[in-house]
């Protein structure tokens, strides 16, 4: 079942008229390209507000126009313009691949670096053995974030060497 195009306040709140409001028109102006859209106050036979963007939804009812927008749709890009793609020479791309391969390469190396203080962070881990842990599922739970930390740090060694080896 869809939703009514119509919202019922009970309470007259500036900040949600301004919310509903905002909204209205953000969801049709996402939908529009060159219309023009109102936001009508209408009050029912009970007096309950009613705040619509449908025309016929104002008949019979007591209505002010609140807002009105135009909904511009943005000017077409020049043909002239999409022309001149790449704007970059073949040597700003070759230094541009140059810099990205050495940010890998610097990359690469603090992540094989990260990785050898987590393996000597989990050696030293496994060689101590507290009081509480009496069965091994203990022990296995304590070391789980710093295996997981080692995992981590080989998974980002494998994709950046991939990373490299797609630039070459």
């Amino acid at each position: 079942m869809s939703r009514p195009s119509v919202f019922w306040v009970d309470w007259g709140s500036m900040k949600f008229v301004r919310a509903l409001i905002f909204v209205t028109l953000s969801a049709i102006s996402a939908v529009a390209a060159a219309q023009t859209t109102d936001i009508y106050k209408c009050v029912d036979r009970t007096g309950r507000p009613l705040y619509t963007s449908d025309k016929r939804d104002t008949t019979g009812k007591k209505c002010a126009l609140v807002s009105s927008e135009k909904n511009n749709k943005p000017a077409a890009p020049k043909a002239q313009d999409l022309g001149r793609f790449p704007r970059e020479t073949p040597a700003q791309a070759a230094t541009a691949k140059g810099r990205q391969r050495e940010i890998l390469e610097n990359e690469l190396q603090s992540e094989q670096a990260a990785l050898a203080k987590a393996k000597m962070e989990l050696s030293q881990q496994e060689a101590v053995r507290t009081g509480n842990e009496q069965n091994y599922a203990r022990v296995e739970e304590r070391l789980r974030p710093f295996k997981d930390n080692i995992e981590t740090h080989e998974k980002n060694i494998d994709a950046l060497r991939r990373e490299l080896s797609n630039l070459r």
